[in-house]
């Protein structure tokens, strides 16, 4: 089973690297979407990822359009960065999703969005698509998890779901 996280315009190179470290320990496939508050060969990105780079699978991209024209095949066209995505296994964590994390069942080659820690995801995909945004039930008066948390949590209720597959049981 495949699982994808998407980062959609990182800006901390640390909160990256400790993402990176977490696909390269689960198997999960690492997307980042343009533009970057740093470069990809950013020393504090490679130290939060530690010696593990290695084992990521990481594909980069200019913009969120060229990542969803490229992942769709061209299907959901070039034109913008809000498609409707429905029927694509893409879920968005936004702190005020009307789903919890919990509720939907991930399907294979599931997508897991994340914004950037300044702005979060575009409100106009978010209101494209909301049946497919998730959020972390969290006290009232904070804003949000740390982002490279939020991916920890995401992506561990996504592989429960899968029975945590080419994990170690121990």
């Amino acid at each position: 089973m495949t699982l994808n996280i998407v980062l959609v315009e990182p800006q901390i190179p640390q909160n990256t690297g400790n993402v990176a470290r977490t696909c390269s320990v689960t198997g999960a496939r690492l997307h980042l979407v343009g533009p970057m508050g740093f470069k990809v060969d950013d020393k504090k990105l490679k130290r939060a990822g530690l010696d593990y780079w290695n084992l990521l699978d990481v594909t980069l991209y200019e913009d969120l359009a060229s990542f969803f024209y490229e992942v769709s095949d061209g299907a959901l066209g070039k034109e913008g960065a809000a498609p409707d995505t429905s029927g694509y296994g893409f879920h968005y964590f936004e702190t005020n999703s009307p789903y919890v994390y919990t509720e939907p069942e991930y399907a294979d080659n599931a997508y897991i969005f994340f914004g950037s820690e300044t702005k979060g995801l575009d409100d106009r995909l978010l209101h494209r698509n909301p049946g497919q945004c998730v959020r972390f039930p969290m006290r009232s008066g904070v804003r949000s998890l740390n982002l490279s948390n939020a991916v920890a949590v995401g992506v561990f209720e996504v592989l429960r779901q899968w029975g945590f597959p080419e994990l170690r049981p121990f």
